[in-house]
């Protein structure tokens, strides 16, 4: 806004109120005594231009656009850390919480005993570093001698470590509170909590998941009324006629409603298939189960919840390869196939914004055509079909077979 405030400019505006009778030429009196300060000022202009940028939350640097959020109650994501699963050969060792193992430059620590044998173990390192290593480690650190032990190996990422929120995303979750203003149990408010959740990379929120019921379809008609009250607790036992009972009796108060109930599905922060660990710490963060409808999680009281994850959606690939005669198939089929799966991740990161995913065969065949040795390519064909594949509202495409 200032760029053309600078040293001449201002060193000619003051001379310039400064009578032409006198010497103003460079190296005189006056135009020595006016130079110091009309540097200053130009620094004082390039200063004040930065203070402006920094002022608007669009041209803010990250330390003062977080400054900027905090006032929406917005603050960054920290980096977070991996929870794994562990499994011991043989299962009766005397492993306990606290015990410290390592795998290549990383070391984990166990949080808990899952069952058998099987544990959870936080990577130390926090990061999605944390995410990209499975095998066998070797105990470094245990409360008890591990003599007996035969192997101990990392085979699943439970939830996935997470790094420090890049600077334009956190700037992009900022404008968003004023576009989506999340209060109260609405979709937004939905989305924002569950989307902070360690491990979440995004979520998809639906009212009354149950489909197309409506409070009207629960209250007893005057038969149903007749039966209930003919039902013997001798009959049919004392626990199921009280159950029976009590629906009877709530539904015919209009108690019972899908007005509350709300579906969420929600998807790694590797935007993978979450694992069933992830799916149920979601789903007692926002209402637990065993206290469902009660507003002990961040649902409002009466919200009864149901979280799922995505669903993977098996897409196998045919076509007709021409090569250049240096390749082949088998020379190129790993190339191939990492293709595939970076197109497919790129769909999957855009699944929270969109509707249904859809996979197209174009798309398919730009990518595969743009590596080295493929002359060209006919034919393409998405599970038997030559036409785009439309995902459901819960699904996400993973790669199955690739036949060239």
């Amino acid at each position: 806004m200032f760029e053309e405030q600078d040293f001449d400019e201002i060193s000619a505006r003051m001379l310039s109120n400064v009578d032409d009778k006198f010497d103003k030429r460079e190296g005189s009196v006056i135009y020595d005594a006016t130079a110091p300060t009309a540097l200053e000022l130009a620094l004082f202009y390039a200063n004040l231009d930065m203070v402006l940028d920094e002022t608007f939350a669009e041209s803010a640097s990250y330390y003062y656009l977080i400054k900027r959020a905090a006032e929406r109650g917005i603050t960054p994501k920290e980096e977070t850390n991996a929870i794994l699963k562990m499994v011991t050969t043989p299962e009766n060792v005397s492993i306990v919480v606290g015990d410290r193992f390592n795998l290549g430059e990383l070391n984990y620590t166990v949080i808990m005993e899952t069952g058998v044998g099987e544990y959870q173990v936080e990577c130390e390192t926090a990061g999605i570093i944390g995410n990209q290593q499975l095998g066998s480690v070797l105990p470094i650190e245990t409360t008890n001698p591990l003599n007996e032990l035969e192997s101990a190996e990392i085979t699943e990422v439970l939830i996935p470590g997470e790094d420090e929120e890049d600077v334009e995303t956190f700037r992009e979750r900022y404008f968003e509170t004023f576009t989506n203003q999340a209060f109260g149990g609405n979709r937004a408010d939905y989305k924002n909590k569950v989307n902070d959740i360690d491990g979440v990379g995004a979520c998809k929120v639906f009212r009354v998941w149950n489909g197309s019921f409506h409070p009207s379809t629960f209250i007893p008609s005057d038969t149903v009324t007749e039966w209930v009250n003919n039902l013997s607790p001798e009959t049919i036992g004392e626990e199921i006629h009280g159950w029976i009972t009590a629906v009877h009796n709530a539904a015919k108060e209009k108690l019972l409603t899908v007005g509350g109930t709300v579906k969420v599905i929600i998807i790694s922060s590797e935007f993978k298939v979450p694992s069933s660990t992830l799916v149920e710490t979601v789903q007692n963060e926002v209402d637990p189960t065993d206290q469902t409808g009660e507003g002990l999680g961040t649902a409002p009281i009466g919200h009864v919840v149901n979280v799922s994850g995505v669903v993977a959606k098996i897409i196998n690939v045919s076509a007709n390869l021409t090569f250049h005669p240096d390749y082949s198939f088998s020379t190129l089929k790993d190339v191939i196939c990492e293709t595939i799966d970076d197109y497919f991740s790129e769909l999957s990161q855009g699944w929270g914004d969109e509707d249904n995913l859809i996979v197209r065969v174009s798309q398919i065949e730009t990518r595969i055509l743009k590596i080295t040795g493929i002359i060209d390519i006919a034919n393409v064909k998405l599970n038997d079909e030559s036409s785009n594949i439309t995902l459901a509202v819960d699904e996400i495409p993973v790669r199955g077979d690739v036949i060239g």
